[in-house]
């Protein structure tokens, strides 16, 4: 395979996705977009590639070994994806309108443990699993701009 040509999503039997509320401003989508794929090179180390090294032999840290795609949707879309995930029992991390109060990781883990699962005001969730199994998951959802 030639290093330099680009990895097509769609070359993976897996897929790595997450679902933005579509009223959330630009800090709020890279800040949710980074805590929600946190989680997964823990839960599922098989995403995670290879540590980088630059010329020099100046380590990196590895990253996702496939692309993450980012969707957004409205607060409906983000119920009903929600759902679905839960029925298709994919790997999943949730990121409610209350995370954005809270300023630590035990805080946050309360405001969520506090609300029912279809109560859940999410403003963003990701998901990893089986292609189509993702793909039929977040239908509705739009590709971010």
């Amino acid at each position: 395979m030639n290093d330099s040509a680009p990895v097509r999503a769609d070359r993976f039997d897996t897929k790595i996705a997450v679902l933005l509320r579509e009223d959330l401003v630009t800090w709020q989508r890279l800040n949710v977009t980074a805590f929600l794929v946190s989680g997964l090179g823990t839960r599922v180390p098989e995403v995670i590639g290879e540590p980088y090294e630059d010329a020099d032999g100046v380590p990196c840290l590895p990253m996702f070994r496939q692309p993450v795609l980012v969707f957004e949707g409205t607060e409906e879309t983000l119920a009903a994806s929600h759902a679905r995930v839960l029925s298709r029992g994919l790997t999943r991390a949730v990121f409610t309108s209350d995370l954005f109060a809270t300023g630590n990781d035990h805080d946050n883990r309360a405001a969520v443990r506090a609300v029912r699962t279809v109560e859940l005001d999410l403003v963003g969730l990701a998901a990893y699993g089986p292609r189509n199994a993702v793909d039929r998951a977040f239908k509705g959802a739009r590709t971010h701009p």
